[in-house]
């Protein structure tokens, strides 16, 4: 049983960490015939808000846990190509600045990947505090969009017309559902 709490929009405070199981990582990026697909698991993130309402969050995903449709695919990614597992083995975030607005959010941070950190802001809401099981919990929903090639993922195919067959630009999604450390 769900019940809602007061404040449904606010980032409650204390320290949360992601719930792995319910929370996920995912990138979309246009591809010759339509948009491909992927996720990253299992998760790890943590969010503390201290009562003066500054907020840190900070997360990770493991290289080796992309998910795509085709196993050789999966593979790629791994590849010095792509992510280059073997070297840089997970996708990692910090926050430098938190602001909310209601149930909008807005996570200014460093993101890394492949060796390269660059600044990139996330945006999107903040969902209602509730409770489950007797724990509260909560969810943010965030997205932004970043070129892969300024992060070294340079791979590219060209079709036989010269147009590339993958976009430079790659759109991140993350659901993230928080318990009460």
């Amino acid at each position: 049983m769900s019940t809602s709490v007061d404040a449904p929009t606010a980032l409650p405070t204390g320290t949360w960490v992601v719930d792995p199981v319910h929370s996920q990582v995912g990138f979309a990026v246009d591809y010759h015939v339509g948009t491909f697909r992927g996720s990253f698991s299992p998760v790890s993130a943590k969010l503390e808000t201290n009562p003066d309402g500054t907020t840190t969050l900070s997360g990770s995903v493991p290289v080796a846990g992309v998910a795509v449709q085709n196993e050789d695919l999966a593979g790629h990614l791994q590849a010095p190509d792509f992510f280059d597992a073997e070297r840089t083995p997970e996708v990692s975030f910090s926050s430098t600045a938190v602001t909310t607005n209601g149930d909008e959010i807005d996570v200014t941070g460093d993101l890394t990947i492949k060796g390269t950190t660059l600044p990139i802001t996330v945006k999107g809401t903040v969902g209602p505090q509730k409770e489950y099981m007797e724990r509260p919990y909560f969810g943010l929903k965030l997205s932004a969009s970043l070129d892969r090639t300024q992060y070294g993922l340079n791979w590219q195919n060209p079709l036989p017309n010269g147009d590339p067959a993958l976009a430079d630009e790659v759109t991140v999604t993350a659901e993230l559902f928080f318990t009460q450390a």
